[in-house]
């Protein structure tokens, strides 16, 4: 037995045995009832590694009673996929399901997934698919229509001190480690019930001389990798994070998930070149000085690199999440987009039109127009729309930074151009 790693020899056979998940499987909640009744229907179990996939799996197609497939979609093919088939109809002849689990089931094509689809139909396999990836763009649509999405947490602290302790009663043996340490062990899981016991697994195996403290422990075990994938959904979450914190001029935590991003292996290029575009989208002319910043932080580190260069994209980070904020060019400039495909075949008006030939100012190019410094307030209130066109306005500063100062220039003018229009 002790060849097999601890995580299996742990496995929950039964619901009440699973931690976590109580809002899947509590008292009369959805999979506590599937069981009871003994009725599966096809499912995507969707959440980080180590939350029970898996396990849950297998314990429905106990409660059920009936026959129980498990592949992998990483190494299975469409030769794997046949003979699985050809077993389930076989059974399905005698009036029997078979509850196929498929771990990693993004990792399939779409025509791999769309062959599930008529033995889903017709009821000779009750699909169970487990994916660490946001089915919605992972999964064709088809198949995702004929099963029930099912969203696996990641486990709390309290969660993994209740695997801890059952695993300690399974050895039959007090872990060697400090309070300090054990802590730092449940931290070091990240979420993961089965890293946790692989974790223990090897501290139980090999246990040190004297009890571990959190630095001994960091020498004892290897540190397990963060969960994130700069490929995938985890990469477009911390982003999103790090993006609205910025937004909500929230410094520590805009600074807490830049760390994570690079503590996963995050390019600081890409973070950066999100914080020039959040400069403009964001902050805007609330603060000129922002754009300068965030180019300022890029290059900064584009010539020092890291980790010399990574305090450059904190100032300018720091920088964004504490300017004052405005959308103001965020909103401007869509709306000015649709106002110039709406009436994008009106000329400009004639008085703003250069006449470099005769014939163009004999056609009035350039007739009456005022140049703005020869009037005493080097502002003419003419009209530079289109002709026929009702003047429109697009940028709307904000009361913050100084956008402020923007709006009062700009009602001063409004208040010329009304008075030279009048």
């Amino acid at each position: 037995m002790s060849s097999i790693p601890l995580a299996e020899r742990l496995r929950p056979t039964a619901l009440e045995e699973v931690v976590g998940q109580q809002h899947l499987i509590g008292p009369g909640k959805p999979l506590s009832r599937m069981a009871e009744k003994g009725r599966l229907h096809s499912m995507i179990f969707w959440g980080p590694p180590g939350t029970g996939k898996t396990t849950l799996a297998h314990i429905l197609a106990a409660t059920s009673n009936i026959p129980f497939v498990s592949i992998s979609a990483i190494l299975s093919g469409v030769s794997d996929l046949r003979k699985v088939f050809s077993g389930a109809e076989d059974i399905f002849r005698m009036g029997t399901p078979t509850l196929l689990f498929v771990d990693e089931i993004h990792r399939f094509n779409r025509a791999q997934q769309d062959s599930f689809l008529p033995l889903v139909e017709k009821g000779v396999i009750i699909l169970v698919g487990a994916t660490t990836e946001n089915p919605s763009f992972e999964l064709n649509g088809a198949l995702l229509s004929r099963c029930q999405v099912f969203t696996l947490q990641r486990l709390s602290a309290e969660d993994l001190d209740k695997i801890y302790t059952r695993a300690e009663a399974y050895l039959e043996q007090s872990l060697p480690l400090t309070p300090e340490a054990k802590a730092h062990l449940l931290e070091m899981a990240d979420g993961d019930g089965r890293a946790l016991l692989n974790l223990i697994d090897v501290i139980a195996s090999n246990p040190p001389p004297a009890p571990l403290d959190p630095i001994g422990l960091m020498d004892f075990v290897t540190k397990r990798a963060p969960l994130y994938d700069k490929a995938q959904e985890g990469h477009y979450n911390l982003m999103s994070a790090l993006h609205k914190s910025l937004r909500g001029s929230d410094p520590d935590a805009a600074l807490y998930w830049f760390a994570r991003m690079l503590e996963g292996g995050e390019d600081p290029l890409y973070i950066g070149r999100r914080l020039i575009r959040f400069a403009s989208e964001d902050v805007g002319l609330a603060d000129p000085q922002a754009l300068v910043q965030a180019l300022a932080g890029v290059e900064a580190y584009e010539r020092l690199g890291s980790p010399e260069g990574d305090l450059a994209l904190v100032q300018s980070l720091l920088y964004l999440a504490t300017a004052p904020k405005s959308n103001a060019i965020y909103r401007a400039f869509p709306a000015a987009q649709k106002e110039a495909r709406a009436t994008g075949s009106l000329m400009p008006p004639k008085h703003i039109l250069n006449a470099p030939t005769g014939l163009m100012k004999k056609e009035g190019y350039g007739t009456g127009y005022v140049y703005d410094h020869d009037t005493p307030d080097a502002f003419s209130g003419q009209n530079y729309f289109p002709e026929g066109m009702t003047r429109k306005t697009f940028y709307k500063p904000v009361e913050r930074g100084f956008e402020r100062d923007i709006q009062k220039r700009l009602s001063y003018w409004q208040t010329l151009r009304q008075k030279k229009n009048s």
